[in-house]
């Protein structure tokens, strides 16, 4: 793909965008980094967009070719507001567009499930990134991350169900290709780590990685779910309790090849990930 466009990141400063920003710029691809805030970074253009604010989708769109999206963080229906922009963006001539999905959600499934589905029938060049859960969810400001620091704990309703685990590093080691190969996939690319670990297995690498006590802690669904709508709406809540209780029934116990397929290496392992992102004890 030439490299004479411009690609749009939506969420430019969150844990995928930022990486996938700077991995473009160090590649000579120019980038128009958008957020909410229009925070700078370094080397791109900023832009600032919100799925909530229409009036801030034109400019955002403005002399680019390809975009990568992220949906709005909390919507239980993010393709109301998600697809009219996607088609704003054919009308106006973006070709490839590359839409950050999970494993847990398949085509045509609820909430972003929606938009990967439309995705084929708007654009001729596309990608669907389908990660399974990120590894910084215990490293950098996700909840499991937070009550880690607070007080030594994960709280799940996972049980001893295990996760395909990945790196926020090889996503978007993933999506540059996907957003800048000649060939775009036209596929969606489930992507996991080397390994499936249970949750207990994570508390037991951090623990001997940062010399901290971490367990895990098993919670019923019900208690999952009361215990995140003191913080979330109702709905979201419990379909994150929801997702919880399918690792539990093994449904996100799997590895694929796909990161080494798309980037010719092995994707990085949790305690590699652990190592690299925890190398100062964490403060309890």
């Amino acid at each position: 793909m030439s490299t004479t466009g411009r690609t749009l990141v939506v969420g430019a400063t969150g844990t995928t965008g930022s990486r996938i920003a700077e991995q473009l710029i160090a590649a000579g691809h120019r980038v128009k980094a958008a957020s909410r805030r229009a925070t700078p970074v370094p080397g791109a253009e900023p832009g600032r967009f919100d799925w909530g604010d229409p009036g801030t989708h034109a400019e955002a769109l403005d002399g680019v070719d390809r975009v990568y999206l992220i949906p709005p963080l909390g919507d239980s229906d993010p393709a109301s507001v998600m697809l009219p922009f996607l088609r704003q963006a054919c009308a106006v001539g973006v070709r490839r567009a590359v839409l950050l999905s999970s494993s847990a959600v398949p085509e045509g499934g609820p909430a972003v499930g929606m938009v990967h589905q439309a995705l084929p029938g708007l654009f001729d060049e596309w990608a669907v990134l389908r990660p399974s859960w990120f590894m910084q969810n215990f490293t950098g400001a996700h909840a499991h991350a937070e009550s880690i620091r607070a007080d030594g704990t994960i709280l799940t309703a996972a049980g001893t169900g295990r996760v395909g685990f990945v790196d926020a590093d090889d996503i978007a080691a993933v999506a540059v290709r996907a957003l800048i190969d000649d060939r775009a996939p036209n596929t969606d690319l489930v992507l996991t780590g080397p390994e499936a670990l249970s949750h207990d297995d994570i508390a037991a690498i951090v623990t001997e990685v940062t010399g901290r006590p971490v367990v895990h802690r098993r919670l019923a669904h019900e208690q999952q779910r009361d215990r995140l709508a003191a913080f979330i709406p109702l709905e979201f809540a419990t379909m994150l309790a929801d997702m919880d209780r399918a690792i539990a029934g093994g449904a996100e116990d799997r590895t694929t090849g796909t990161v080494q397929l798309l980037t010719g290496r092995p994707p990085n392992g949790f305690r590699t990930v652990a190592e690299r992102e925890l190398s100062d004890p964490v403060p309890l």
